[in-house]
């Protein structure tokens, strides 16, 4: 029995170490692989609305969690599919991205930002370059500036600039769009502040005249393109549209060649050959986008040819189009599509909106929406061209 006691203890002690290094195991697994949640690893922004639910899963019929009222801060670490990424009751959750705003005194101070010295300046390297509350394209645009425009620098985060506008505000600006200069043009600068906040006004300068554009309507016959709530068709939407800004930019004195005026099938092929067979000043096709998640909304512009004209014509067009329509800004992609690719002539390809999301398409149907959008495409050449 002396034994057996003795062996019983020494099981214990060796059962006992067990569990302790397997707990050890555990809390070493927990420290290292899960995510903390805490501000210095993701963006802040605040509630928007009066009432914004938490959910499991980036999905729109996922599990409610919680509920967030406005004015709360929300720490972001990802984003996907127009869902932001949060923590929760110390869990993973999810919000709609487009309920938040930036909190940009929380976001710029982050431990990701790198000071610069006082004397360090930068100059734009494109047109209609966008300045924006926070360092990401999911921040809120607040203007554009022009080629050769100067600003000191204060900071940088990732692929972003931190600048002072002329009325001593900051604002950020992508850094793969600027250089280093030493030179401090302050007209210019000052130049580039009005332009920010004249709601579009200052875009409005020459006509059009003497500019060949072609203006391709997406999809058409008996290609209907994306298929939207209550049974819109892209296809409807992009000729009465095309047809707006036709008439938007003969008013601006432009030739403007339609590649199709009714509803008509027309190849890829065909469309660029008709580009290709004027002298096509700029092509442009619009479309309307659609995506299996209803929340996601927005408008974005595409190029296929990097650090090009095509590009500089991108943005010109997707910063005329955030002054005229109030659509959240998916900003400028560069994308394989066959008509930009296959196109000798400058082209972009407009997203004018999400045809499967409630607000985009009750919006996009309008005629004051389609009249915005005309404007802004003319108001963007008109930039881009002068």
């Amino acid at each position: 029995m002396k034994i057996e006691f003795i062996l019983t203890k020494e099981a214990i002690m060796t059962n006992a170490k067990r569990f302790s290094m397997v707990g050890f195991g555990i809390l070493l697994f927990l420290f290292i692989f899960l995510p903390a949640a805490n501000a210095q690893s993701g963006d802040a922004y605040k509630v928007g609305t009066s009432s914004l639910v938490v959910r499991s899963a980036p999905a729109s019929n996922s599990e409610i969690i919680g509920q967030l009222s406005q004015g709360q801060t929300v720490i972001v670490f990802k984003e996907q599919h127009g869902w932001a990424m949060t923590y929760y009751a110390g869990k993973e959750a999810w919000v709609a991205s487009q309920f938040l705003v930036a909190d940009s005194q929380q976001s710029t101070d982050s431990g990701e930002t790198v000071h610069k010295p006082s004397n360090d300046y930068i100059a734009v390297a494109a047109d209609g370059v966008n300045l924006r509350t926070g360092p990401g394209t999911n921040h809120q645009v607040i203007g554009s500036a022009l080629h050769g425009d100067t600003y000191k620098l204060t900071g940088t985060k990732g692929d972003w600039h931190r600048i002072v506008l002329g009325d001593g505000t900051t604002a950020w600006i992508a850094a793969w769009l600027t250089s280093p200069t030493n030179v401090h043009q302050t007209t210019r600068q000052t130049k580039a502040t009005n332009t920010s906040q004249s709601n579009g006004t200052q875009t409005k300068r020459a006509s059009l005249a003497g500019y060949n554009i072609v203006l391709d309507a997406g999809h058409g016959g008996k290609d209907p393109g994306a298929l939207g709530l209550d049974g819109l068709r892209e296809k409807d939407l992009t000729l009465s549209t095309a047809n707006r800004v036709r008439d938007v930019l003969q008013s601006e004195g432009a030739t403007v060649v339609a590649t199709r005026s009714g509803d008509e099938f027309l190849s890829l092929d065909k469309r660029v050959q008709i580009s290709n067979s004027y002298k096509t000043d700029a092509f442009i096709s619009l479309h309307f986008n659609a995506y299996p998640t209803m929340t996601v909304r927005g408008v974005s512009t595409h190029y296929y040819s990097n650090g090009g004209n095509d590009m500089a014509l991108a943005q010109s067009i997707q910063t005329a189009l955030m002054q005229h329509v109030n659509m959240p800004n998916r900003g400028i992609h560069q994308s394989d599509y066959h008509v930009l690719r296959t196109n000798s002539d400058l082209a972009v390809l407009v997203e004018l909106g999400f045809i499967t999301n409630q607000y985009d398409a009750g919006n996009i149907q309008t005629n004051q929406y389609q009249t915005d959008v005309a404007n802004a495409i003319a108001d963007g050449l008109k930039t881009y061209f002068n």
